[in-house]
């Protein structure tokens, strides 16, 4: 693996420092804050209801509005919304974003402040081909993409326009994939390609972004993306995003985990959280994300460690103790230490229903697998699939330690004379992990250790212990346990999505325990551990919907159609159903979905399988019930208990 970091430090917040790229009034990058943007979803030629929007995403904190710019006719009308605009004291920077139509391009970039180039698409045709280029036949395509590209360069560069060259991981063109694959490196030299025509016409007034659904493809391809510009001292500003996140909580936890995890190493310059809702409501989430960093540099010392391979998914190797480690999923543990009496009923909240009639216990797919109950006691039966948690003290006298297990600090370990045959809790911070490596080889094949932290920049001191571990050559499992106090229930979503998915997605962690004070309720915090379980593809509980957040080229309404086939679909546990607007956002960005539901035409609705077309035009009365008829053709389909 390059000695290049896509980073400062790995354990230190540092701001990775790139260079000040002027958009209006509003410049980015540099030392600049970290900007907040989103995009209208309104019909651009509807000038008056693009405008008022505008404002409604301003006045909640956007400083960077996007407009659709499908054709021709779209960019000239960007010149009267920018006029409306300024005449009612608006000076937000105006991005036009454009897919397919160069010329709509290069008149855009006479208007706004900045043009957003996707080059998946820009100058190439996507038909899902795979072509066997020799070098020289590569070389005379990069030459016919220069031809296309470089009059709107030259344009940005004489109106001193900014450019984003933005790449989405769906929809990479298909010399791209014939080449580098469906791949994190194939987004980057997507980039890179462009970038160098830019740079040949000594125009440097760009911005990158490496978009994808995934969250653990977009981090790749951002860390590779800075390693890149490195090799070649680049420092661009970076727009940070998880592409067609969705909406509500999935969303949030979603755009977090991606977006959350660069934050936390110090990249990103500007970010918008695509959520299928109206755009203003995208910018509290994205103001939450970036405003833990306002003071994160003052955070307490962690020392530094060498990395492990930071650009390539590997999960730690572990050992399996009764259920954790090893090839298990992740597990997932609610605490119960700070109730009083536990009941029956408690257990609600976490995923088990007790039905007093038939004896019996229900479990849903959101069923945690351990309770911990520090000093509390247990007075029922509990359900055959659930294992208790106590502090170590109160369960050395508990008679009957049948799915019953201790909790110790590692000094009451190692003195206790009475220990689990099966599975030993052992709650470390960085300062006992560090005690002596000879220390760790003492804990014999029943112990899990539970990595704890109360460095502000937790994250960061968690993934330096799984990298001691590591370097200690041992494979004991490790919970990851998290603490919150007294925060709003969005703001915790957003940070547990944040800290523990940053970890899941380099592929560490046998399990999650989140522990709370005055947070939110205990059913959103198991829903929020098994969301952002989800979101980093370590433990599927779910049916994930791949839904784009809506814009001026949507040809139906989202949001509805969205929630109507979520009501009929959201008991396919794993199934992945991509749900577009419109073809730019088609078969491309939903490479990663089962199933595709795009539209194609107003009142036309267009199904994929994977990204094969399998009934065009269909009407889109009728279109949420053909998707169901194709689910159930593949045997996707389960009825509804």
């Amino acid at each position: 693996m390059s000695t290049l970091l896509y980073c400062n430090s790995l354990t230190r917040y540092s701001r990775y420092k790139t260079r000040v790229v002027t958009i209006g009034d509003v410049p980015l990058g540099g030392n600049y804050p970290i900007r907040v943007q989103s995009m209208t979803t309104t019909d651009t030629m509807n000038t008056m209801a693009t405008v008022e929007q505008s404002i409604r995403m301003i006045e909640a904190g956007c400083e960077y509005v996007r407009i659709t710019a499908p054709s021709i006719k779209e960019a000239k009308n960007l010149e009267n919304i920018k006029k409306v605009l300024r005449a009612r004291g608006y000076k937000t920077p105006l991005i036009a974003d454009i897919h397919f139509t160069p010329n709509a391009a290069e008149l855009a970039a006479r208007i706004v402040e900045k043009v957003r180039i996707n080059p998946g698409n820009y100058a190439d045709k996507k038909k899902f081909e795979s072509i066997d280029y020799t070098d020289t036949a590569y070389e005379l395509e990069l030459e016919r993409i220069g031809e296309r590209f470089t009059p709107l360069v030259k344009i940005c560069k004489e109106y001193g326009t900014a450019m984003r060259i933005g790449t989405n991981h769906g929809s990479l063109s298909d010399r791209i994939m014939s080449r580098y694959g469906d791949t994190p490196l194939g987004m980057v030299e997507s980039a890179m390609e462009f970038l160098r025509i830019c740079e040949d016409n000594n125009y440097y007034n760009i911005v990158l972004s490496m978009k994808a659904s995934n969250p653990q493809v977009m981090v790749q391809a951002y860390r590779l993306l800075i390693q890149k510009m490195q090799q070649y001292n680049m420092n661009y500003p970076l727009h940070l995003g998880v592409t067609e996140a969705g909406e509500g909580e999935d969303g949030r936890i979603k755009s977090a985990v991606g977006i959350g995890t660069l934050l936390e190493d110090g990249i990103g310059d500007t970010i918008r959280v695509s959520l299928t809702e109206e755009p203003e409501f995208e910018i509290p989430v994205a103001k939450a994300l970036v405003k833990r960093y306002t003071n994160r540099a003052e955070h307490k010392p962690i020392p530094e460690v060498l990395p492990y391979n930071l650009y390539d998914y590997k999960r730690r190797e572990s050992c399996e103790v009764v259920n954790i480690g090893g090839h298990n999923v992740p597990r997932v543990i609610a605490d119960f230490s700070q109730k009083q009496t536990i009941t029956p009923a408690s257990l609600f909240a976490v995923g088990y229903n007790y039905s007093v009639s038939l004896d019996k216990w229900n479990l849903t797919d959101h069923a945690c697998d351990y309770i911990f109950v520090g000093d509390n006691s247990i007075n029922f039966e509990i359900p055959g699939t659930l294992g208790i948690i106590y502090n170590s003290s109160v369960w050395k006298n508990i008679e009957n330690p049948v799915r019953k297990y201790p909790l110790f600090t590692a000094e009451e370990y190692i003195k206790a004379d009475k220990k689990s045959n099966e599975l030993n809790f052992i709650s470390i911070n960085s300062d006992s992990l560090l005690l002596s490596g000879s220390l760790i080889q003492q804990f014999d094949k029943t112990v899990v250790f539970v990595f704890e932290t109360s460095n502000e920049h937790g994250m960061a001191e968690q993934r330096r212990m799984f990298i001691e571990l590591m370097n200690s050559k041992s494979a004991v499992p490790v919970i990851i346990k998290r603490n919150y106090d007294n925060i709003s229930k969005g703001k915790f979503q957003l940070h547990a999505a944040t800290d523990i998915g940053a970890l899941l997605l380099d592929g560490l962690g046998d399990g999650v325990w989140i522990q709370q004070n005055n947070c939110t309720l205990p059913k959103n915090v198991n829903t929020t551990i098994f969301g952002i379980l989800q979101a980093t593809r370590t433990r599927i509980s779910k049916t994930e919907y791949i839904s784009c957040p809506s814009c001026g080229r949507t040809l139906f309404d989202l949001q509805e159609t969205t929630a109507k086939i979520r009501s009929h679909t959201n008991h396919l546990k794993g199934v992945k159903i991509g749900i577009m607007g419109c073809i730019v956002n088609g078969p491309g960005e939903m490479a990663d979905a089962d199933y595709g539901y795009v539209g194609t035409g107003v009142g036309k609705i267009t199904l994929y399988k994977g990204r094969e077309v399998v009934e065009r035009n269909i009407n889109s009365e009728k279109a949420v019930g053909a998707l169901i008829d194709l689910i159930k053709k593949n045997g996707d389909w389960v009825e509804k208990e």
